[in-house]
């Protein structure tokens, strides 16, 4: 009977040291994330690498050191550098996103991060592709529908400027009327998707935040690529050039708008 009593206590005494243990693992692996979130923010980045790595190998359940780690990491990418070193900390960085997207693929800081790292280092469908995943977890994301709508502005902007200087034109942005209309054939097939979606996710970043100064600014530079694709039809692309300064204009207001908030917000003036 004593045997069979002293069972469960010692079961018992071992779950308690267990938890303890898994205690104190917290308490460590906090600690080192705490002292690489400190050298991160006075970027000492290879010291911060260091803490959040340590933090990983004391509590590799836990997902937030996978997640500081790879922004470190992303945080030291230069944008359109094409060194192997910065290929190499984008491809450390894409990694360890990835292992925590692998635990938690609807994590939506990671599903950003690697779409801007897919965008700043010359991979603009795949950035989108990972913006769509944040807008279909959060279809009100007006940042990411606006980046999507940018995205694709400046895809359409790359192929309209190749596609005029391959007949010694500059862009005008005024529909390019001097464009021949082979010319503007081949750049139809190439930015009328563009553009038109674009124009869809930058409507739905307004519709989201109706003073997105910013994204009726590239409505309005968008407006100015759809003229472009009219290939000489002078009403349409005056149609489309009144539509530019119209969204140009909102956005003027909006930005008064937002500066007017601002200002009564540092007062402290309340409606």
């Amino acid at each position: 009977m004593k045997l069979t009593a002293r069972v469960p206590v010692t079961a018992g005494w071992m779950a308690l040291l267990l938890t303890s243990a898994i205690g104190c693992q917290h308490l460590e692996a906090n600690d080192q994330i705490n002292k690489g979130v400190a050298a991160f923010k006075n970027a000492r980045y290879e010291e911060a690498e260091g803490h959040f790595q340590k933090a990983i190998s004391i509590d590799p359940d836990n997902p937030n050191p996978r997640l500081y780690l790879a922004t470190t990491y992303a945080s030291q990418v230069v944008p359109n550098l094409d060194t192997p070193d910065n290929k190499k900390v984008a491809q450390q960085a894409l990694a360890g996103f990835q292992e925590v997207l692998q635990k938690d693929p609807n994590n939506i800081n990671a599903l950003k991060q690697i779409a801007s790292i897919d965008r700043n280092t010359g991979h603009p469908d795949e950035a989108k592709d990972y913006e769509k995943k944040v807008i279909a977890l959060d279809p009100k994301d007006a940042e990411a529908l606006y980046t999507v709508g940018v995205v694709d502005w400046l895809q359409a902007y790359k192929n309209a400027v190749t596609t005029l200087q391959g007949e010694n034109l500059t862009d005008k942005s005024d529909g390019n009327l001097k464009l021949s209309k082979a010319g503007c054939a081949r750049l139809t097939t190439l930015n009328a998707p563009l553009v038109t979606e674009g124009n869809t996710y930058l409507q739905k970043a307004v519709d989201v935040n109706p003073t997105y100064e910013e994204a009726m600014t590239y409505l309005s530079l968008t407006a100015r690529r759809k003229a472009d694709l009219e290939c000489g039809n002078t009403p349409a692309v005056k149609a489309d050039l009144e539509q530019a300064d119209m969204w140009a204009q909102k956005s003027m207001g909006a930005r008064k708008e937002n500066e007017r908030r601002k200002e009564e917000k540092e007062h402290g003036v309340t409606q």
